[in-house]
């Protein structure tokens, strides 16, 4: 489980309420009566077509609010100084074309406003440093794939996401969601526990209204858990079906670029966008097989779960002992999922679960080598930079090192990447051992019983990410949506399934969503 924070909590609850009862703006946008707060990305665009809203004063309702809630929740690291720019630009289209001819030319997303996490190339006047000083002051070639992708459709980038630096590869010693950048990120549902993992600037942005929609990035469960923690909705596509071209990369065997919004309708709206063919990314064009011609919006459907083949492995991914709470709470969910038409093929076993999420995997052995190699290959390609390879990475940490708290949180990992000497026949083994583990595992399991989806317990109910665990070493999607609260703590559910399998996914989590409507907005409670 990533760490809790040691903030001071009561002092922070203090300022946050003030904040929030200072504020003059926070049920409605000034100028109209169109409430911003929990808009889906459809609510906006109406309101668009209808003259309830303009962009600007879209992208201003969320520059107020970065400016109140994020000097305590420290999601949001940098704003586009341009976002308003870019924000007049789109009103002047749709001013020009029409809304509904704005909208049909580009995309649901134009003019609306998203935050991209740190560690995605953005070719502007902002950072890309994947929240360490280090690559203060870097410079990009050229936007990252999904990035431009973003701008074709006219939305606009409204700043960069706060991370657990280096996405949470540094060093295991620092809590989730700190940065020396960008500080310590804050759970808005509860100011005294974890974000969680390295998408959490990203997670708590969208969970808290300081932006519509983000983009987070995943290796290992980091936009799955911090999208149960922070009570949102987090889509980890098949590895390389979004572009990872000009993402800082820990293994392209397994990093993959993901949504995380309020609702799994506006995740795909955001999917539909960024995913497809990237010649940066030469694996982007075997994996567009999967894309479905019309999109993923047109399995947005309200009876998703009808039909559906839904494995249950009751350990590790239910084992709540004896917590009353959690389990009724499950057990309700697999009565919604049943009434809503799913079937449950229950007890499963993963015969090899044990190995999949324990030391012996390889998967760590295999990244900490991989790591090192595409690291030094992003970093020898950027225009300009004050770092050229992971050794001047770790040297200049030490020389900075109260800057970077290296002294506190270490660069373990850092340092065991450094010392690897490239894929050799340990990594080889590894790697092979990865792909045994994922064909006799989860892919076994869910080929043998015929299955839609594996469904389990996410963030609090569970001491980590297991699930997402599972689908990171096989490059397989996951889908997580709000399940449920504990003393204000949110915890979610996901949905896995086989590579490509994103259509099926959609359709379960939309009906399971719009079936329980869970979601509740943060709390802030200390």
């Amino acid at each position: 489980m990533a760490a809790l924070l040691t903030i001071s909590p009561f002092l922070a609850f203090l300022l946050f309420l003030l904040a929030i009862l200072s504020s003059d703006s926070y049920n409605f946008t000034a100028h109209t009566q169109f409430s911003i707060r929990e808009a889906t990305i459809d609510d906006l665009q109406l309101a668009f077509q209808h003259n309830k809203l303009t962009s600007r004063q879209l992208v201003e309702f969320y520059l107020r609010e970065i400016r109140r809630l994020n000097p305590i929740l420290k999601g949001v690291l940098e704003v586009n100084p341009d976002a308003l720019f870019h924000a007049d630009k789109a009103d002047q289209e749709r001013k020009a074309k029409g809304a509904a001819t704005a909208l049909f030319s580009r995309s649901k997303l134009h003019g609306i406003p998203i935050l991209v996490k740190d560690n995605i190339a953005t070719k502007d006047k902002m950072n890309t440093t994947a929240g360490s000083f280090a690559l203060l002051g870097s410079v990009v070639r050229r936007d990252a794939g999904v990035v431009r992708k973003l701008r074709k459709a006219g939305a606009i980038i409204l700043g960069k996401a706060t991370l657990s630096e280096w996405s949470y590869f540094r060093s295991d010693q620092a809590p989730a969601g700190w940065s020396a950048r960008g500080g310590q990120g804050v759970n808005p549902y509860n100011l005294s526990v974890t974000p969680c993992s390295s998408s959490s600037g990203s997670a708590i942005s969208v969970a808290a209204n300081m932006v519509a929609v983000t983009l987070g990035t995943e290796t290992d469960g980091s936009i799955l858990c911090p999208s149960s923690w922070n009570s949102v909705v987090g889509i980890k596509p098949t590895v390389s079906l979004t572009s990872r071209a000009g993402v800082v990369p820990i293994s392209p065997r397994q990093d993959t670029v993901g949504p995380i919004c309020r609702t799994v309708a506006d995740a795909v709206h955001v999917l539909d966008v960024i995913v497809g063919i990237d010649n940066n990314d030469n694996a982007t064009i075997e994996t567009s097989k999967y894309i479905p011609k019309a999109g993923y919006a047109q399995f947005l459907k309200r009876d998703g779960l009808k039909g559906k083949r839904i494995g249950i492995v009751r350990n590790p991914f239910f084992d709540f002992g004896n917590n009353t709470f959690l389990n009724q709470t499950f057990k309700q969910h697999f009565k919604t999922l049943r009434q809503e038409g799913a079937i449950l093929v229950d007890h499963l076993e993963i015969t090899n679960i044990e190995e999949i999420l324990g030391n012996s995997s390889g998967e760590h052995t295999a990244l900490v080598a991989e790591f090192k190699i595409f690291l030094n290959s992003y970093l020898k390609e950027l225009v300009a930079s004050p770092v050229r390879s992971l050794a001047e990475v770790i040297a200049f940490n030490n020389k900075n090192s109260k800057l970077e708290k290296v002294k506190e949180y270490g660069q373990g990992t850092f340092l065991k990447a450094e010392s690897t000497k490239g894929i050799g026949d340990v990594e080889k083994a590894a790697l092979l051992n990865l792909e045994k583990l994922a064909k006799n595992g989860f892919e076994k399991v869910m080929r043998k019983n015929k299955l839609d989806a594996l469904v389990a317990a996410g963030g609090l109910a569970t001491p980590y990410p297991l699930l997402p665990q599972v689908l990171a070493t096989g490059g397989f999607p996951g889908i997580i949506v709000p399940a449920g609260y504990i003393d204000s703590v949110p915890f979610g559910v996901c949905f896995g399934g086989l590579r490509g399998s994103e259509p099926k996914l959609i359709e379960i989590s939309y009906a399971f969503e719009q079936a329980t409507k869970i979601r509740k907005s943060p709390s802030f409670k200390d």
